[in-house]
């Protein structure tokens, strides 16, 4: 008798599952936080760039993960402070910033986020790409000339 009270017990349970024997997900979308956009001098994004975001005077990254196609990340940070966001594209490309956050989930700057060394940086680039493509047609010009006077005196 006192099995088929525990068979028939056990038939219940497994027929109506109990809410507090099983745990679901549900989501949310929550507003705040903030977005990072990595982007190259030509404007464009760091797709799938590798990110790593680092609290104020911690030394374990908060959060890792990649940028999306268009070069964004999203972080809601927790704490506030200077709060450290590196981003790599793992061809030799690296932006590093430090975001203040004076209160949780808001920064207080927003825009291009640049460096005086990193703008210098891009001026002497460009200026030396210039300079080095008039003396590649200059050195071509000189070795073409120079090609004809040897051809001109074997013939």
């Amino acid at each position: 008798m006192k099995m088929w009270i525990v068979i028939v017990f056990i038939v219940i349970l497994a027929a109506y599952p109990l809410k507090s024997m099983a745990h679901g997900v549900r989501g949310k979308v929550a507003s705040g936080g903030v977005i990072v956009k990595a982007e190259y001098t030509t404007g464009d994004p760091m797709s799938y760039a590798k990110v790593v975001i680092t609290a104020p005077d911690k030394k374990i990254p908060f959060q890792i993960g990649r940028t999306d196609r268009n070069g964004r990340f999203c972080f809601y940070p927790d704490i506030p402070g200077k709060w450290k966001v590196v981003v790599e594209d793992g061809m030799g490309h690296r932006l590093e910033m430090n975001l203040p956050v004076k209160h949780v989930g808001h920064v207080g700057i927003s825009g291009y986020v640049e460096t005086p060394m990193q703008r210098r940086i891009s001026k002497y680039l460009k200026a030396i790409t210039g300079i080095s493509i008039i003396f590649g047609i200059f050195g071509c010009l000189v070795g073409w000339k120079g090609y004809r006077k040897i051809r001109d005196v074997t013939v």
